[in-house]
């Protein structure tokens, strides 16, 4: 018999989400699970392939939504430059530089991204944290931001 720790880890994974309330975390792992124990298995290697790309979409059809809907102006030039929004714009080149190497590094040593997913799922799980960059920016630039 060949026993896969796979569905053990996502039914894991399940269970943190539950108790720490992290719906992204209990979605997902439950939608993997459900994918990998019926016939929609053949459908992972496309959510592999594409998923990234369409949740990068999604997150940033989210960020952009205050903007269409009226809820945030776009700030007039003197609102721009400011210290804060040039600290924005400097977090937000600085994060998207760093991701730019880790997507190699990713690719290089993809033993890493084991490594990745469970320091994430921690940070996710125990320390409230949420698992997408965009959003590590603004957590950076509200650190740096408090502190001009």
């Amino acid at each position: 018999m060949n026993f896969s720790l796979i569905p053990l880890f996502l039914v894991s994974l399940i269970f943190l989400g539950v108790l720490s309330n992290n719906n992204t975390i209990t979605i997902s792992a439950a939608v993997l699970l459900l994918m990998q124990q019926t016939a929609l298995v053949k459908y992972v290697p496309m959510a592999e392939k594409y998923g990234m790309t369409l949740g990068i979409i999604f997150l940033t059809i989210g960020v952009l939504s205050p903007l269409v809907s009226g809820r945030v102006q776009i700030p007039g030039w003197s609102e721009f430059v400011n210290l804060k929004m040039l600290a924005a714009v400097a977090v937000g080149i600085f994060v998207a530089w760093v991701a730019g190497y880790g997507i190699p590094l990713m690719s290089s040593q993809p033993v890493l991204v084991t490594g990745l997913l469970i320091g994430t799922i921690i940070g996710v799980a125990f320390m409230g944290g949420v698992p997408v960059g965009p959003l590590i920016a603004a957590g950076l630039l509200s650190f740096v931001a408090g502190k001009i």
